[in-house]
């Protein structure tokens, strides 16, 4: 699970904070139990909008998505073609695939029979 970023933190904090102050003189409850609720009910609205808040973008290149991890250097630079994607992108370096050496004549006719 990512860490909270800081406009996350700022908005559930002041969202618990304010709600909390606006039920408590709104309702003017005087229990533990009432008041116990309140707390619960703007802690659950501070979670609320902590999580709805937008997470920041990660900035694209104009190689499209492919290239995002490598532009951010999480891909090792040997590694194959397309193989920068959601792996990559997470920290995890993949290994570029292994490809056989197939000679024209022989790829052609491979094509051919699996497509009948």
């Amino acid at each position: 699970m990512p860490r909270p970023t800081a406009a996350q933190l700022a908005y559930g904090s002041c969202t618990v904070i304010l709600s909390t102050l606006a039920m408590l003189l709104l309702s003017q409850t005087e229990s533990g139990v009432g008041i116990a609720v309140i707390a619960l009910a703007a802690l659950a609205l501070g979670l609320l909008v902590a999580l709805t808040v937008p997470l920041p973008k990660a900035p694209e290149t104009a190689a499209g998505t492919a290239g995002a991890g490598a532009a951010a250097g999480t891909a090792g630079a040997g590694a194959a073609p397309g193989t920068a994607g959601a792996g990559a992108a997470a920290g995890r370096e993949r290994a570029p695939q292994r490809r056989e050496a197939v000679s024209a004549g022989a790829d052609a006719g491979r094509r051919r029979t699996s497509a009948s």
